[in-house]
């Protein structure tokens, strides 16, 4: 059995855990899960997830606002980010970003919410998870500008854009989709990722890895996205998950 499995991104507060969401997390640490970081979407799930995180001893989360949420962003919610973000539990500003597929909010938007969520990290000290989807020149603009510590997640950007993303000094993370039968971009980006600068993720409930697509996603299915990495960087796959968990340590400042 693998050891050493950090999920650096989850979403077990969706509605999709209900039915067993303890079960299951009471399982994990049997299955060799040392730690989760739960990702927040709004204010609600930033709560949502910190109860959690007070809940498992293994478990930690990120506080933040979502692009596809970023119409709904209130003048408090930036304190109500720091406030979360005092409680030590909480390891990340996040999941902020830009998403030009959904547009679920104006692009203008997304902007002025994700920039504002970038200078609170920075003020805070901690580091932030970035969620990019079809945005990415956007996203790497204002990453030069900001210069934040953290995370691109569930990184589906090309090989040249992780080496822009490397010299920023940050760590990109691959889930699920590298196993895919079509994944030649994460493929490729993943060949190009250092080793001291990756980390492996879920996004569960979604981005479920082969052979199980179709199915309902959970941290014990990351030895599978382990193991295409590590085919990928020819070594084993528990080699690639001692290195990813301390890398997430280090990331999340848990050393």
């Amino acid at each position: 059995m693998y050891q050493n499995i950090f999920d650096t991104h989850a979403h077990y507060d969706d509605e999709r855990f209900d039915e067993d969401r303890e079960a299951l997390l009471d399982a994990l640490p049997a299955k060799g899960v040392v730690a989760v970081v739960n990702a927040a979407s709004d204010m609600k799930t930033s709560a949502s997830g910190l109860a959690l995180a007070r809940a498992y001893d293994y478990f930690y989360c990120a506080a933040g606002v979502h692009p596809h949420e970023a119409g709904s962003f209130a003048p408090g919610d930036l304190d109500a980010i720091a406030g979360y973000a005092r409680d030590p539990k909480v390891v990340a500003v996040g999941e902020i970003g830009l998403d030009y597929h959904y547009d679920f909010s104006p692009r203008d938007v997304q902007q002025q919410v994700f920039e504002a969520q970038l200078g609170l990290a920075n003020d805070l000290g901690m580091p932030v998870i970035i969620h990019d989807r079809e945005a990415h020149a956007d996203t790497l603009a204002l990453l030069r500008k900001y210069r934040p510590k953290g995370i691109l997640h569930c990184f589906s950007g090309s090989a040249e854009m992780a080496g822009e993303i490397l010299k920023l000094g940050m760590y990109l993370a691959f889930g699920g989709a590298v196993t895919f039968k079509n994944a030649k971009k994460p493929v490729e980006a993943a060949a190009a990722v250092p080793l001291d600068r990756l980390l492996v993720e879920t996004d569960c409930p979604y981005m479920t890895p082969e052979p199980f697509r179709g199915r309902r996603c959970d941290s014990s299915l990351i030895p599978h996205t382990a193991e295409r990495l590590a085919a990928i960087k020819g070594i084993s796959a528990q080699e690639l998950l001692d290195i990813t968990c301390q890398n997430a340590r280090s990331v999340y400042q848990l050393d």
